[in-house]
Formats: structure tokens, sequence, C-alpha cells
């Protein structure tokens, strides 16, 4: 069979998929029959939950046109910088207020974006299927490790997570999503992500260790897990890496 060719050029952080020899430079990308450019870029690696706009001979197309031989295809991310209101958006509008859905694989960010304050979904059991019904369902932003999960076509909002470790994750989300001004520390809840109240010393004297009612007297209480927290070394040590991820500017990650 004959094999055809198109052109390829992926920007910005959409070269984070692709093998080095492809990034941020014009490829070559052979073919026998012609499919949709969707499919045709999600065979690269790259997620069409990333993806906001793609120019073919310089127009903007949707995910469905289908790639003829020798097209020039140009890949854009989410745009942040610059006005493209006049072409062709693939994503859905962004979601007015940030709320994510955290895979299983990322317990320990949910735990550290719920402490700033940020709306965070999280079971240890979801499925792939569970999470992007759950998105849908309540306008979540999905963040994953699993980059198969972003190429379902059901999915509107979501991000694949670069970072290895945990501070430089959760520095590359609130950079990513801007969330420099939503950050409101300990005003939810660790364990089930609902927002804290606070709560009289004498209300919850017999829930709380010894030392906890001789050392502290401000207390908040989660309404739905009656949780208790307060302000102790742990506190502490959080706050110091929440003032970390406050300075945090993009590329670090």
């Amino acid at each position: 069979m004959e094999k055809h060719k198109a052109y390829f050029r992926f920007y910005e952080e959409l070269n984070d998929f692709l093998p080095i020899g492809k990034r941020k430079v014009k490829f070559e990308h052979h073919f026998i029959d012609r499919a949709s450019v969707k499919d045709m870029i999600e065979s690269l690696g790259v997620p069409h939950a990333e993806i906001d706009l793609i120019l073919v001979n310089g127009r903007a197309v949707t995910f469905s046109y289908k790639v003829n031989y020798n097209d020039e295809i140009s890949v854009y991310p989410v745009f942040e910088s610059f006005d493209i209101s006049d072409v062709q958006h693939l994503r859905a509008k962004p979601l007015r207020k940030p709320k994510f859905i955290v895979d299983v694989h990322l317990g320990s960010l949910a735990k550290y974006l719920r402490m700033l304050g940020i709306d965070t979904y999280y079971k240890k059991k979801l499925s792939s299927n569970e999470i992007i019904s759950v998105s849908l369902r309540e306008q979540r932003t999905i963040l994953t490790r699993d980059k198969n999960i972003l190429k379902q076509n059901r999915v509107t909002h979501g991000y694949w997570i670069r970072g290895q470790n945990l501070l430089k994750q959760i520095k590359e989300v609130v950079e990513r999503f801007h969330l420099q001004k939503e950050i409101k520390e300990f005003t939810r809840c660790l364990n089930c992500n609902s927002e804290l109240e606070n709560v009289l010393k004498k209300e919850i004297i017999y829930s709380i260790p010894p030392k906890v009612k001789e050392n502290f007297n401000d207390f908040k209480k989660c309404p739905v897990c009656n949780k208790i927290f307060w302000k102790g070394s742990h506190y502490l040590r959080m706050k110091q890496s929440i003032e970390e991820i406050k300075k945090s500017k993009r590329g670090e990650y």
C-alpha cells in the first residue's frame, strides 16, 4: 500500500507528550488511510483534552477534519497570553470556578490542594469511567498521570500532571490554572473536601487530646465527617509549604 505523509508541529507544553526527536520541530507523519486529525494526533501520544487550536495549512479546523496528503498541521495548547477569539476553539469554555477530580494515583496531591482551599474530589477506588462521569456531572477538571484517560472522547477538561515530586506537582497545578488568588488555606477538610466551620473549644473539649486542650484555643470542624483541626506543628510545616507554593513561577517544575 502507498504511504502518504502530513507535517505536524506541536507547541509549548504539548511537546511533553512527544519523543525528543519530534519536540519543537516540524516533522513528517506517514499514514496509509485518511483519518480524523483528532485520531492522528492522539496516535502520536497527545490527548485531545489538552488541545485548544489546530491549524491546517493556516486554517482553523475541528477535531473531525480528515487529514489530507501533505497537510501542514500546527497544534496548540490552551492559550493564556493572546487573543484567538476569532478562530475555532476545540475545548469547551474554561470552567468558571476551578474544581478538580484527582485520579487514584494522586492522593497526596488531592490532600494538598484541599489544604490550599481548592475544591478537590478524590476517592481511593475510582475507575476511569467513574472519574470522567464525576468530571462531567460536577464540572470538574481531571488531574491525572494516566494519559489514556484524557484521550477518551467524553473528556472535556483534563490535564496530565508532568511533575514527579509532590511539591512540584502542586506548583504545576497552581501555575497552570492560575490558582494563586483562589488559595484560602485551611478552609477545607483534608479528609473529605467539605468546607470547615469554626467551632468553640467547649463544644469539642471531650474530643481532643489533653495536650491540645492545654495549648490551643482555635478549632475548626468538618460538618460532614466531624474531623477536628487545630494549628499544631503540622500546620506550621504546611504553612511553610504554602508560602513556597504562592511564590512559584511557571516553568519551574
